[in-house]
Order: structure tokens, then sequence, then C-alpha cells
């Protein structure tokens, strides 16, 4: 039961999953996370560096798309323009919107991976339809009102999964 809550991989940041790091684990599509995982809550739309590290994406084959619980006018706001596939109010950890990301994507569980920085909703979310899981450090400065219990509640999986490496 634990073992879905926990990721295969764990990366301090998104720039840190190179093209290279994917294509040698057999990854050809990413389903993304956005707030806290590409950027902070207060970035409506992506940064330049976030950009350059899509379209480094895009330049290697890798299809992406993004698969949010935030609702519809931020993701549309932040993925405007982009030409990816996405879904807002996703209800993760939920496998129906990540499963159609894949049909949209033409991927399949053997060559997909998640990104996201919650272990409750993106990784057993991922865990849970069969995908790979990859959790990032939360990026920017969270409300501890708003995020603080669940944080609490992620810590042990967090460094066990730092333990495994």
């Amino acid at each position: 039961m634990f073992s879905l809550f926990m990721p295969d991989r764990v990366y301090n940041d998104i720039y840190e999953i190179t093209p290279e790091v994917l294509t040698s684990q057999g990854i050809r599509a990413l389903i993304l996370d956005i707030d806290n995982t590409l950027v902070t809550y207060d970035d409506p739309k992506p940064t330049e560096r976030v950009a350059n590290w899509l379209e480094a994406m895009k330049n290697a084959g890798i299809a992406v798309a993004f698969v949010s619980n935030n609702h519809a006018p931020r993701v549309s706001e932040f993925c405007d323009g982009l030409g990816y596939y996405s879904h807002a109010d996703a209800k993760k950890p939920s496998r129906r919107y990540l499963y159609e990301a894949m049909r949209h994507m033409n991927s399949d569980t053997t060559n997909t991976a998640s990104i996201g920085d919650q272990v409750f909703t993106d990784i057993l979310g991922a865990n849970l339809s069969g995908i790979r899981s990859i959790l990032v450090v939360p990026q920017g400065n969270e409300s501890v009102l708003r995020f603080g219990w669940r944080r609490a509640l992620e810590k042990p999986v967090r460094e066990k999964a730092k333990r495994l490496g």
C-alpha cells in the first residue's frame, strides 16, 4: 500500500530532468502538473526558463500534456498559446485525465511519465495509472494554511524516496 505513494524518481526541480534522462528510460511523453511543479502560483504564464525546458522536450520528440487540479481559468491562462493538451479540475489522483492525456499524445503506460510536486495527488495518480511517477520539490513559497498539513503528511514519503535514490 505504501508503495502507491512512492515516486519512481525524485528531483529538486524539472531542470534536472533532461530529454537525455527521459529518453534513456524510454520516456517519450510527459504529463505535467503546473503549480509548484513548473512555476509558483504567482506565475500566470510559463517563465522563460520553463518555456526553454518545454522547447527542449519538444525538440527531443518528447510529447507534453498538462493535467492540473487547479481551476480552468488558471490552467487556460498558463497553457494559452502553448499548443499542448491540457485539462483543469482533473481531480487527481483520478486516472481519467491522465489516460486522456496519453491518448492525445499517442502514448501509453510503457513510455509515459508524470511529473508533480504532491504525493497524494500527482504521484498517487501516476502510480494508480501505471505510468512512471516523478516527484519534484515544490517550487516557490507555499501558504502554510493551504499546504502545511499536506506537506507534513508527505514528509515520510519524501524522506524514504530520497534514501532510495
